[in-house]
This record gives C-alpha cells, structure tokens and sequence, in this order.
C-alpha cells in the first residue's frame, strides 16, 4: 500500500521518485530558466580527499540547471586550498571556493566580530552564514539549495527532488527538505535521531504538553537532514545558527518567520 499520510503541520511529497528522472529533470530545467538556481555545498577539506565528494563533483559538472555553485571550505591552509580550486575547477558553472580560513575571510570575520555581527563560533552553520552572504550579495539565483559532501550514494534525482518543490512556480512551497530510509548494507543507521532527537521531542510532549513547535518538528520525516532548498526571498529573514546545529535550528527559524 502506498504511502501517503501527512504527519502534521507541513506538506510531505511521498512520490517523487516513482517519477521518470529524465521527464524530472527537463521540467526542473525548464523552471530554473526563470528561477535561476544556487547551489551551496559546506565543506571540510579533509573531504576532499574522501570518496563521497569525488563522486558527487563528477555528477554535479553533468547537471545543466544549475546555474552557479558556491563551495565553503573550511580547515584547510593555504596549499589545501590552491589544490581545493584545482579539485573543483571540472565544474562547468559558475563556482566559487570560499576559503574561510584564509586571510581575506579572516578580515571580514573580524570586521563583523568588532561590530558584534560575526558568527559567535565556527562549524557548518559559519560556514552556510557566509555561503548564503555571498549568494545574495551576487543575487545571481532565485533558489538556493544546500547539501552535505558525505553522501556516498549521492545521484541527480536526489537534486532534482530536492530543488522541484520550490523551483516550480506552480507551487506555494518556500522551503523544501530531503528525507529518504536510513538503511544501508543490512544496517539501520540515523541513529541521533532515532535515538535523541524524536524520544526527546516525544519525552517534551509528555512533560510540557502537546506545543505547535514540538508538534511542527515532529512532522518532518528526517529533521536532521542536511539536504534542503528555498527561494532566495527566504534567505535574508533566516537567523542562520553558527554552530553544528544548523538543521533544527535552521526549522526553528523558518517557523518563527
């Protein structure tokens, strides 16, 4: 039997992926020709030399809807990133690597620490708060995407899905985020959040009361995962969370506006 039932306060889409990828993708292409569409990827650097982003660089140079592609690195000296330029200069769009630890970033970061604006500390959301800062700053996309460069089973229709909710113009959506089974080589993985995230949501409900924020972050399918996309129009109202909890921070801003 099918799968449909909606779990609460959002939308959840149940059958993109019964859709052909190649009639997916022509109409995703179609609609970026109008939202032109960013694509925004936080890295370490010690991923580079992983397996998973090798694979996903050379799925990424072959996607024509992708209009530009903004790279943040972190970790990485200054040799690291001459080689991190080299590493992702196969892209065929528009790109740019962000060196965050590099002298011109470090700069900017203690501009805006002296004004009290800088990120209070360093991890991935850092590095997603000066990613988003320079695709709005370039305002070359009208739709922003973000996703991890440790999916090691990463293909085009895992893009295509993610971006289709909100690219399209027919759609109201705003804000669009993966889900998918966390099973893999006979192992049920996703462990923080079967094991932390939803029993400490469901022990709040018991202890507080049933809350529409408890109950909004409990109807994601997978709210920790790293895989989102929303219009630009979204982006400049986002408190974007400087540490590593960006995912259910990043939900709890999108609820609060």
């Amino acid at each position: 039997m099918s799968d449909f039932h909606q779990t609460g306060a959002i939308t959840t889409l149940h059958n993109l992926t019964r859709r052909p990828l190649e009639e997916l993708e022509a109409e995703v292409a179609r609609f970026a020709k109008i939202r032109p569409v960013t694509l925004t990827l936080p890295s370490l650097f010690s991923e580079l030399e992983g397996d998973a982003l090798p694979h996903i660089i050379d799925v990424l140079k072959d996607i024509p809807y992708i209009s530009e592609i903004y790279i943040g690195l972190d970790r990485a000296d200054r040799a690291q990133f001459d080689y991190a330029k080299s590493f992702f200069s196969r892209l065929p769009q528009h790109h740019r690597v962000i060196w965050n630890d590099g002298p011109r970033m470090s700069a900017i970061h203690h501009k805006l620490d002296a004004a009290g604006l800088a990120p209070t500390e360093r991890g991935k959301g850092c590095n997603v708060w000066y990613m988003m800062g320079y695709a709005l700053a370039a305002q070359r996309g009208k739709v922003l995407a973000l996703h991890d460069c440790d999916i090691v089973t990463y293909d085009r229709g895992l893009l295509a899905r993610l971006i289709y909710p909100v690219v399209n113009p027919d759609f109201p959506y705003l804000f669009s985020k993966g889900y998918y089974a966390r099973v893999a080589s006979n192992t049920l993985n996703g462990r923080v959040c079967r094991l932390l995230v939803t029993p400490f949501l469901e022990a709040l409900e018991m202890t507080c009361g049933t809350h529409n924020y408890t109950r909004y972050l409990s109807s994601f399918r997978y709210p920790l995962s790293g895989e989102f996309a929303m219009r630009m129009e979204v982006v400049p109202d986002i408190r974007i969370p400087s540490d590593w909890g960006l995912e259910i921070g990043f939900l709890s801003e999108l609820r609060r506006n």
